[in-house]
């Protein structure tokens, strides 16, 4: 495929993928004659002010639109090294005031009661690989995988096999000045990443969904593990995701007890060209059980996002995005999934608060290439959206890529992000590695658009001959993630430490919008296990659906005007007497939406005023 120009602008094809549970799945791939097309964003942009930042690691140029930094604290000293992955900052996770930190060699627990003044609580060194970190209560959850991981948290690689640790940890954080190591639940193929789903019933109780990207490790070194070529083999280890139920009365008691078998009947993706994807090779597999192997599907999920109000899950899978019905966490049930050719590695998802949306990332070149250089295509390495219909199935809708052209020193692709709350719109902040923090809207799946950026220059200098090299990088660094959390933006920066930022209104988002978003608190926040969000009663809630109508044009001026002159006036007024007025606004807004352009929006304002007035007192 050519790659697009500079200030480019082409269509692209909306793809329709399918795929049924139990049998190999079908895509069909639409082309851009044969499918509705839409114009594509610009990308890259000349102009754009991210382009060519001045490179340093504590003095690179910035550029910010949309929001402003608050604060940038730097990594503690036993994870501050600037070079390759060993101590590289990774996931966030989030208690009231306290961000708990991932680090390949460790976490960190933050203190950003003060958000301008970040104050470090403790660090835990602990060599875990990724170490992604998930907190429920006084435990926190922490992801490790890889050969060289110990049960004692040391350094030095393993010697003997009993002492490796490939799964999660589990920490009590009750004094998050001194956690303590509670357990090391050992899974067969150890933990990437891993998703809280709580017990529909029993609050005591929350699985955790673990992807592991290893083959399964020898049955001598843990029990009942065993690879194998067959997917829909129950004692197969390869093919599934490996569930822990955890107590929160008896954490050391947390045991795998079931594996999500979501992979069976599903071949392999297809790839450009018509290829077949083939999967990565299984160590210490023979040639027999390899053939049989390289015909089979995926059999890891590189990040799965739960969406448990909804008993969804999205599985980021590698070749494969996955619809997962998840009502019941020990019996989970595959409901879709789809491929994309222009998608290398499905990597994380973000589901709209109404749940009929997923945005999917692709973290094409495994989040260590430079891939948002000019010359490469806006379908890679980047979002796409996917709605869900009413019979719960996929259809792909556009694709996002960060409108701005990072250099060959500059590790740059999708990464981690979440919601932010604002009611009417589906809006999501997230992470580019090197290519900074972005501020998405997602409401139209046609036309994602951007509303806001931090970016900073590379860590590295380009080489002193200037000879460009598309593969070429240097310092691994940038924003892993970035997440919104009552109030605020926090990204953790793989090499300089943790960003705190705050969105500001401009032509794309409101004051009201950013201050009814601000109306959502949550005690504790994972972003992989998302969060219903509800709107209490407030002002800001209905300007926020009025701001949108001015904005779109979906009811007509004279109306809105009038709307918000009776707001002013009712919330001038108290008790009885703004009770009366909202009510009966409530129901002139109702009437309204028969002549509306924009009639659910119109409904879903005039539902919030009558919110309003039964809470006013």
């Amino acid at each position: 495929m050519r790659s697009p120009r500079l200030g480019s602008r082409r269509p692209f094809a909306r793809h329709a993928v399918t795929a049924a549970f139990g049998v190999a799945s079908a895509v069909a791939l639409l082309s851009a004659a044969g499918a509705s097309t839409l114009a594509a964003q610009t990308y890259p942009s000349a102009n754009d002010p991210r382009n060519n930042l001045k490179p340093g690691l504590t003095d690179a140029g910035v550029a910010i639109q949309g929001m402003r930094l608050i604060s940038s604290a730097p990594k503690p000293p036993a994870f501050d090294s600037i070079r390759g992955l060993t101590f590289t900052n990774s996931d966030l996770a989030f208690k009231g005031n306290l961000v708990y930190q991932g680090n390949f060699a460790g976490f960190s627990i933050w203190d950003v009661s003060n958000p301008a003044k970040p104050v470090m609580v403790s660090e835990v060194p602990c060599i875990t690989s990724q170490g992604d970190p998930s907190i429920w209560g006084d435990l926190l959850f922490v992801s490790a995988e890889g050969a060289g991981n110990r049960n004692d948290c040391a350094k030095g690689g393993v010697a003997n096999p009993a002492d490796h640790m490939a799964g999660v940890r589990i920490y009590d954080v009750s004094n998050p000045r001194a956690p303590k190591l509670l357990k090391n639940v050992q899974t067969c193929k150890g933990s990437h990443t891993h998703t809280l789903v709580p017990h529909p019933s029993d609050a005591n109780l929350m699985y955790i969904y673990v992807s592991g990207n290893q083959g399964a490790r020898p049955d001598t070194e843990l029990a009942g593990c065993k690879n194998g070529p067959n997917p829909a083999d129950e004692s197969n280890s390869l093919f599934r995701l490996d569930v822990i139920k955890v107590d929160r009365r008896n954490p050391q008691a947390a045991e795998v007890v079931t594996g999500a078998r979501v992979f069976t009947g599903l071949g392999p993706a297809p790839a450009r060209g018509g290829r077949a994807r083939a999967p990565r090779a299984i160590s210490g597999a023979d040639s027999a059980e390899m053939a049989q192997y390289m015909n089979s599907g995926p059999r890891n999920c590189h990040d799965v996002t739960a969406y448990p109000a909804m008993g969804l899950l999205a599985g980021a899978c590698a070749s494969y995005g996955l619809l997962v019905d998840i009502s019941n966490p020990e019996r989970p049930r595959r409901l879709d999934a789809v491929a994309d050719t222009m998608f290398s590695l499905w990597h994380t998802a973000v589901f709209s608060n109404d749940g009929k949306k997923v945005v999917f990332t692709d973290e094409w070149g495994g989040g260590t290439s430079p891939n948002c250089q000019s010359m490469h295509p806006l379908e890679m390495g980047g979002n796409t959206t996917l709605v869900i219909g009413a019979d719960r199935k996929f259809t792909q809708h556009a694709y996002f890529k960060i409108p701005t052209a990072q250099g060959a020193q500059e590790n740059c692709v999708s990464h981690n992000g979440s919601l932010i709350p604002v009611p009417g719109r589906d809006i999501m902040v997230q992470g580019w590695y090197q290519g900074g923090v972005d501020v998405i809207d997602f409401t139209d799946a046609d036309k994602p658009f951007e509303i806001a950026f931090f970016d900073r220059g590379p860590v590295d200098a380009p080489p002193a001959d200037g000879a460009p090299n598309s593969r070429q990088r240097g310092t691994i660094a940038g924003s892993w993630g970035a997440y919104w959390h009552n109030g605020l933006i926090y990204s953790s920066e793989m090499a300089r430490g943790l960003d705190v930022l705050e969105i500001l209104p401009s032509e794309h988002l409101s004051a009201n919008e950013i201050a009814a978003a601000k109306l959502v608190m949550f005690d504790e926040f994972n972003p992989q296990s998302q969060p219903r969000i509800t709107w209490p009663a407030a002002f800001p809630v209905v300007r926020s659906y009025l701001d949108q109508l001015v904005r779109g044009n979906g009811l007509a001026a004279a109306r809105t005007t009038a709307i918000g002159q009776a707001l002013d006036a009712a919330e001038r007024q108290s008790g009885a007497a703004r009770k009366s007025a909202l009510t009966a606004l409530a129901g002139q807004v109702d009437a309204d939406a028969a002549g509306a352009a924009d009639a659910s929006r119109v409904r879903a304002m005039a539902s919030a005023i009558r919110d309003l007035a039964n809470a006013t007192r």
